[in-house]
């Protein structure tokens, strides 16, 4: 049996019909409650409210980055142009001192041939930045070392200069033709250790022995002999080019013979005979008979002349005169020079080589000074140096330079 037909109490609007079968407006939310994609399960619960909720749209969600920003990112912009300027000044120092070290070789090739030098020196360029000074053709201070330079007779150990306010004649670094110096100052080292080498002199040492005195001591072949010198050399400066030296209180001695001082000095000069050799001759009869038999070797004795007649009869009487210690210390201050010129035979009968004596007593004072000197004079080439103060130094005599307006190579007022 069908159940009775509901007949509602309102007939149907036919516009609610077809409103029902349109399209969903999509900014209609609708009231609370009525589903949707919020409210799918139709609870009429809205969404919890975020951050943009206040009428703008919402950022596309990411994903959280946990390792930050890039790298290159992340370093300061100060940092990084503190890179960059540390780089480029390193490159630019490094520049620079290339330059330098170029410029120094090729100074030191034009000075060892301008000066006529046997060996280059050394050169060090001061100052910095050197492009700088390369730009204005000028540079502030050089510093010049000059080994073995050759001075007279000798040759100085060593040059040292620093030269000041250098106008360069062509372009730095390749091209340096030469150099107007504005002022130098330096030292000149004449070394003790080349002396010896230097004076032809055998086994000469050298010492200083005051402030401006030099103490020699060595030995000098003569006939065949090595025959021992010392001498004292006062240094002092001639002029303001040279330094000279006097020579004196020179001593030679044969060992165990003869002492020769050369000189005018009655009290100190003059060949004496060597203690050794007064003893040797005290003891021996026949040579002390012979210096007894000449006058003048009896009268400068100041023995008394009946004493040497008995002596020269008496062996008993010669014992008694020479056995004492002051006939000795006699014979010691004996100048033999002018008893050896007078009797040369006498030499010989003392038991001594006349041919050596000989050879010791033809050495003449100024011929030893000059082989012992210390002299020496700058180069004609380093016309405008010149020498200041003088000293004996424990190394060598060494001499402070000073000069003004030197010119170098092709320098000259008018060139560029």
């Amino acid at each position: 049996m069908r159940p009775p037909t509901r007949i509602a109490s309102h007939p149907p609007n036919p516009y609610d019909e077809l409103a029902l079968l349109a399209t969903p407006d999509p900014d209609d939310a609708g009231p609370p409650g009525a589903g949707g994609e919020d409210d799918p399960l139709g609870l009429g619960l809205a969404p919890d409210a975020g951050p943009g909720d206040d009428g703008r749209d919402e950022e596309p969600w990411q994903p959280p980055n946990h390792r930050g920003k890039s790298r290159p990112a992340a370093v300061p912009l100060v940092l990084k142009l503190a890179v960059t300027g540390l780089v480029c000044a390193s490159l630019l120092l490094a520049g620079d001192r290339f330059a330098v070290l170029y410029a120094q070789d090729r100074a030191e090739v034009k000075l060892k041939e301008s000066l006529g030098l046997a060996t280059a020196p050394e050169v060090d360029i001061r100052g910095f930045p050197f492009l700088t000074q390369v730009a204005q053709r000028r540079l502030d201070e050089v510093e010049v070392s000059v080994p073995d330079v050759a001075a007279d007779r000798v040759s100085l150990a060593e040059v040292r200069a620093t030269a000041r306010d250098i106008r360069v004649v062509g372009s730095l670094p390749t091209s340096i033709r030469g150099a107007v110096v504005g002022s130098v100052d330096g030292d000149v080292l004449l070394s003790f250790d080349d002396l010896g080498r230097e004076l032809g002199a055998s086994q000469a040492r050298f010492t200083k022995d005051g402030e401006n005195r030099v103490r020699v001591a060595g030995s000098l072949p003569v006939a065949g002999h090595e025959v021992r010198v010392r001498a004292e050399a006062h240094i002092r400066r001639d002029g303001d080019r040279a330094v000279s030296t006097t020579v004196d209180h020179m001593r030679l001695d044969i060992p165990g013979l003869v002492t020769y001082r050369p000189g005018k000095d009655s009290a100190h000069s003059g060949l004496r005979l060597h203690p050794r050799a007064a003893a040797r001759i005290s003891r021996e009869a026949a040579h002390v008979k012979a210096l007894l038999a000449v006058p003048a070797v009896v009268d400068r004795l100041g023995v008394p002349r009946e004493w040497v007649e008995r002596a020269l009869r008496s062996e008993k009487a010669l014992h008694e005169l020479t056995g004492s210690p002051r006939f000795a210390q006699r014979l010691m201050r004996l100048n033999l020079v002018d008893v050896v010129r007078d009797h040369p035979w006498l030499l010989e009968k003392a038991g001594i080589d006349p041919e050596l004596v000989g050879a010791l007593l033809s050495l003449r004072p100024p011929q030893l000074s000059e082989r012992l000197s210390l002299n020496f004079r700058l180069p004609g080439a380093a016309e405008g140096l010149r020498l200041r103060d003088v000293s004996v130094e424990r190394e060598g005599v060494r001499a402070d330079l000073a000069g003004t307006g030197l010119t170098f190579g092709e320098a000259a007022d008018g060139d560029s």
